[in-house]
């Protein structure tokens, strides 16, 4: 049996070459209990060394906090791009879709170049001014509070506006995609008018940067299993395109 120095530096080892780990893989590969690798994780996240997970471990922080939406432009910004123009091929002539706020639908945003008509139910004000040039575009603007750091909508009465639509699809950007918790964003009240956009669509189409991936946000909006596609660039770990995969989700990689 390997000591305890030998197991942290495989555990370590392995985070460094595949970015996560689960309990149970650790346990099959090192032939130790769970209680076992449960110590060794949280020994190792006390020097700093990882970051616990359920049910595993990651060399990335998964707890994500709210920042402005221009220094959310600046991130990964040649993938949203690409991200958007991809999302862009998927919408048909005189579709009824749905754009969630963030900076990667406003990608999305940009990339909309319609030859027919299109009618566009949005939460975000930068998105609805980025599409008020298009005169084939019909725009409903969902009114209620503005969340500053984001340019968007929330609260009741926008969740109650949807009340009155049905859309063929949704773009939703995220904060966070975590396999056992789902998809997160960083407000609450963003993450309930996010539940009503999903009730309002025939397919939840989530657009994501690499780097959201195995994070968290405070608000939950939904399980991974009301996701129909998700497209995101190809930094994104090959345990997530297998387990998104596996369950029927179709991933677009750019």
């Amino acid at each position: 049996m390997i000591n305890i120095t030998e197991r942290h530096q495989f555990i370590l080892s392995k985070l460094q070459k595949e970015g996560y780990t689960q309990v149970l893989d650790l346990c099959k590969e090192l032939n130790v209990s769970s209680v076992t690798i449960r110590k060794d994780l949280k020994l190792l996240e006390d020097k700093k060394l990882l970051f616990r997970t359920h049910g595993g471990a990651s060399m990335n922080n998964p707890y994500t906090v709210d920042k402005p939406v221009n220094e959310k432009e600046k991130l990964q910004s040649s993938e949203k791009t690409k991200i958007g123009e991809a999302a862009a091929q998927t919408i048909e002539a005189n579709d009824s879709i749905i754009i969630a706020s963030g900076t990667t639908v406003l990608a999305l945003a940009k990339s909309i170049h319609p030859e027919k008509g299109l009618t566009v139910i949005t939460s975000a004000l930068n998105v609805a001014l980025e599409l008020l040039h298009h005169d084939n575009v019909e725009i409903i603007q969902l009114g209620g509070i503005i969340r500053r750091t984001s340019s968007s909508i929330t609260g009741s009465y926008a969740q109650h506006m949807l009340t009155d639509f049905f859309c063929s699809k949704l773009f939703l950007g995220v904060d966070g995609i975590d396999i056992e918790y789902g998809l997160t964003t960083t407000s609450v009240v963003e993450a309930h008018l996010n539940r009503q956009m999903i009730k309002a669509s025939q397919k939840v189409i989530v657009l994501s940067d690499s780097t959201k991936f195995g994070k968290r946000g405070f608000g939950r909006i939904c399980g991974i299993e009301e996701v129909n596609q998700v497209i995101t660039d190809k930094g994104i770990p090959e345990h997530y395109v297998n387990h998104l995969e596996g369950m029927g989700i179709e991933v677009t990689i750019v």
